[in-house]
């Protein structure tokens, strides 16, 4: 790169550095941002199709998921990398709609390139999709249909259509009532009087080998771990349980040292120090009036032995997730040091063993105790793993329900509405605005159309179709993927949540203004510290494409 001065010129950028600039970095941008939508696209619907994903050491992941797609894909250019943070924040806000978000992301920046091509400025396509966006959400909030927060057959097909076409809609009755059990099980009413659905009391833990028709939901926790010993109880009506996050071991010396000894009855002293002091650490464990111990870290072959002797269970190396997901089922503190330890610490469960499959289970008595765990069951970890995911988003669009008290209907019902009022919307916006808004309207008919091609459908048909029955006012017109028929979807139980829809649109509107406002891209060569003379130049490689994404696909 340079510039003319006196005649000579400037030199600003190394030799290694490359840049492309005005309708060059937009057409590149553009392409990188759309490739990543049609990476996931064929995933939409009931219809959609699964992505088997590799990694480097053979790890499989198959899915359909949008953002666990993405995730797990090589991604080696900056402007697809921003797209997947579209995919990212759908999941983090709503739960549930990232593909949808990424497909509208993709079409809003490929109707754009068609108007940069009719030389409409950048800056006018983006005031106009700002415009569209917020007038956009506001069509939302005015077709959402209100219903009862405890009317558990709607909110057992909002988690339904959550769980179709992924893994879990084989089973998707079963875990649609569990999953609407589970929500309202960790509903609360908030001070102001709002309903809130606290998921962070709610466990979801995963068994192999058997049905996922078999997954239940359970009050309390479950923990998957052996007593420490096979002489210690494993089950107590009422259990004083403590929780202990340091290890029940004689502390290491940081340095190594060696003792020179030439009386051997000195080493029996060495021994029975180490033993007294095991000991008094199960005494300390006794006299708080613990029945039941859950260690995070390990428990030494002597305090086993003791604790064994005492009556008392214990379970050692429990994941850290448990032990705070513990500490609310039965209300008690994690204690780091036994030596400041007090009976008050300690919290009350009901403890039992399934010998069969392995599991403790414990159920808070307290009066502070509250939270439920989710046991999915599936024949394979692959099978668990897309069932967990299917069910995270279902939980997550339930519980928006709930808290909000609307839903919408699905089958491409909302984006047909929503872009005929956009197309109405745009005959009062004056200026090349206009026609960002008319292609904002049309982006958003990319999920009925994605929907019809997924399911073998003509998508030009179907839209038709669409189009017709919204413009005779039937708003909850949506598409049947079995039939091809275009019916009302929210009396067919294809249910949606507004709270997914808005993210999504207010997500993909930003995202895609941002490419927008790229006019130039540069790669600074050698990132490398000051010294190193191994680095490499990622900012070059970044814009060299899709390349990484094509060996992950």
């Amino acid at each position: 790169m340079s510039q003319q001065m006196q005649g000579q010129p400037m030199i600003i950028l190394g030799e290694d550095a490359q840049r492309m600039k005005d309708e060059s970095a937009q057409d590149h941008n553009i392409a990188a941002a759309r490739a990543v939508a049609d990476a996931v696209r064929s995933t939409l619907g009931p219809k959609g199709m699964d992505k088997m994903l590799v990694n480097s050491l053979g790890d499989i992941v198959v899915t359909n998921d949008g953002v666990t797609i993405l995730d797990e894909m090589d991604i080696d250019n900056p402007t697809a990398e921003m797209v997947v943070e579209v995919a990212q924040t759908q999941e983090d806000e709503a739960g549930d709609g990232t593909t949808t978000a990424v497909a509208i992301t993709g079409d809003l920046l490929k109707n754009s390139e068609e108007l940069l091509e009719r030389d409409i400025h950048p800056t006018a396509i983006i005031s106009g999709f700002d415009m569209a966006a917020t007038q956009a959400r506001e069509e939302i909030d005015d077709i959402a249909i209100d219903i009862e927060k405890d009317d558990r057959e709607i909110l057992r097909r909002v988690a339904e259509t959550a769980m179709t076409g992924k893994g879990a809609e084989q089973h998707k009755d079963a875990l649609g009532a569990l999953v609407v059990d589970a929500a309202q099980a960790v509903t609360v009413e908030a001070n102001d009087g709002s309903t809130i659905v606290d998921l962070a009391y709610l466990k979801i833990e995963t068994q192999t080998g058997q049905s996922a028709g078999d997954s239940e939901l359970l009050e309390g926790a479950v923990i998957d771990k052996d007593p420490v010993h096979e002489d210690m109880p494993t089950s107590f009506e009422e259990a004083d349980t403590l929780l202990v996050d340091e290890p029940l071991e004689l502390d290491e010396t940081e340095a190594d040292t060696q003792v020179s000894v030439s009386d051997p009855d000195r080493i029996q002293e060495f021994v029975q120090q180490e033993e007294q002091e095991l000991r008094e650490m199960v005494d300390q464990i006794a006299d708080l009036g613990a029945d039941v111990v859950f260690c995070q870290k390990g428990i030494d072959d002597m305090v086993q032995h003791y604790l064994a002797k005492e009556g008392i269970l214990a379970v050692r190396r429990v994941k850290r997730s448990d032990v705070e997901f513990l500490r609310d089922v039965v209300g008690a503190k994690l204690v780091s040091d036994l030596d400041t330890a007090e009976p008050s610490d300690l919290g009350q469960a009901r403890v039992t063993r399934d010998e069969g499959e392995e599991l403790f289970y414990v159920e808070g008595t307290g009066e502070d105790s509250h939270g439920v765990t989710l046991l999915l069951r599936g024949s394979t970890e692959h099978v668990v793993d897309e069932l967990e995911r299917g069910v995270n988003d279902a939980l997550d669009v339930v519980g928006a329900a709930i808290s909000s008290g609307e839903v919408l209907p699905g089958g491409g019902a909302p984006e047909i509405e929503v872009a005929r009022r956009l197309r109405e919307f745009a005959d009062g916006v004056e200026g090349r605005e206009q026609l960002a808004v008319e292609a904002f309207a049309d982006a958003l008919e990319v999920v009925p159309r994605v929907l019809a091609e997924n399911a073998g459908i003509d998508p030009i048909d179907a839209l038709v179709d669409l189009r017709s029955a919204h413009s005779e006012g039937e708003v909850r017109a949506g598409l049947d993927v079995e039939t091809g028929d275009v019916g009302d979807t929210f009396e067919a139980g294809v249910i949606e949540t507004p709270n997914a829809k808005q993210q999504g649109i207010a997500a993909a509107s930003e995202s895609a203004t941002l490419v927008l406002k790229i006019d130039d891209v540069i790669s600074a060569g050698d990132l490398s510290t000051e010294g190193d003379d191994e680095g490499g130049a990622p900012g070059a490689g970044g814009m060299g494409g899709m390349g990484g994404m094509g060996g992950a696909m």
